[in-house]
């Protein structure tokens, strides 16, 4: 009976977990161990012991992801998503080799409505799928290192369009803001992949906005200093995105060559009628002026919230009131209403 052999391989668990959780010592070191545990019932399937074996090991994986000391039941379910994944996956490359990716810009603007840059966006435009977020792909795409040559085509991809928008009077000024991954900054190579683009693409490097998110300033701090250093003698300018949302070391962060720190939207949002909100979207402009740093604030949806920003001393907006992520030939329409 299922349900009974489940009940009976719990309490058989448990009794592992609790001898393997027993602190032993070695030299006159204490050690402490815990299981992370995968079980299968394969009452009434009709599988291989390599194969019960395999599915065993996707819950016991499933089991380390929830936490230490755990255990997890197989569930068809977890095969489904292993199995969706690798087809993702396959596609995720196909994508690179087919040019599936796109680039969507959305306008930023300054306190007198003025588009100074947008920030690029990719979307993958599946032939089947759509258009889809990169909510969807990009933590695959982590996963499996595919954000390297990924993060290397937006790095061109946006030194390209910088290039075409230098020719018109109207776009020359426009800069143009990419987020870059931990993986991808860390590269060893990664300082002399944005002085190839911007040779290759011979544009003006300070219209590069390279986006930094403040998890990436926690691990290993000093070296993304010098990295970080390295590129701004190039030219390049770096942006500070979801600021106050991770976390940040200020004693780190007045050394760090940055030249606009980003609000996230959830503090944006409801900044109108939450007063911790605005407390601490004014205490980022505050401090930000005092670092000699500009402040822009994402997700900025009504005339309201723009209104209580610029009032608090933020001068730079970004979000749907201004417009939408959109493909690079309805943004140059956008430009010109």
């Amino acid at each position: 009976e299922p349900i009974e052999a489940a009940a009976q391989t719990e309490v058989i668990t448990k009794k592992i977990q609790q001898v393997m959780n027993k602190s032993f010592t070695i030299d006159q070191h204490q050690f402490n161990v815990t299981a992370s545990i995968g079980l299968v019932l394969f009452s009434g399937q009709h599988l291989s012991g390599d194969e019960f074996l395999k599915q065993a090991d996707i819950a016991m994986y499933d089991a380390k992801k929830s936490g230490r000391n755990m255990f997890r039941f197989f569930d068809p379910q977890m095969q489904n998503t292993i199995n969706n994944k690798v087809l993702l996956e396959e596609e995720l490359r196909k994508a690179l080799v087919m040019h599936q990716f796109k680039l969507y810009y959305q306008v930023q603007v300054d306190s007198h409505g003025k588009a100074f840059g947008a920030e690029a966006l990719i979307r993958w435009v599946h032939p089947e799928r759509g258009v889809v977020s990169p909510f969807h792909f990009i933590p695959l795409a982590e996963e499996t290192g595919l954000i390297l040559p990924i993060g290397n085509w937006v790095l061109n991809e946006a030194c390209a369009q910088l290039k075409s928008w230098e020719n018109d009077a109207s776009t020359q000024h426009l800069s143009v803001s990419i987020n870059v991954s931990a993986k991808q900054f860390h590269q060893t190579d990664f300082v002399e992949q944005v002085e190839a683009a911007l040779l290759k693409h011979q544009i003006k490097p300070m219209l590069l906005k390279l986006e930094l998110t403040e998890s990436m300033l926690v691990d290993n701090i000093e070296n993304t200093i010098v990295l970080m250093k390295a590129i701004r003698k190039l030219g390049v300018r770096f942006e500070l995105d979801d600021f106050g949302t991770g976390y940040s070391s200020l004693q780190y962060l007045k050394r760090l060559p940055l030249h606009q720190l980003k609000i996230d939207q959830s503090f944006v949002r409801e900044i109108n009628s939450d007063k911790s909100d605005k407390a601490i979207v004014k205490t980022i402009v505050k401090m930000a002026q005092g670092l000699g740093l500009e402040v822009i604030a994402e997700g900025v949806e009504t005339e309201q919230q723009r209104q209580i920003l610029k009032n608090l001393g933020c001068g730079y907006y970004q979000g749907y009131l201004f417009s939408q992520p959109l493909p690079i030939e309805m943004f140059m329409v956008t430009l010109q209403l």
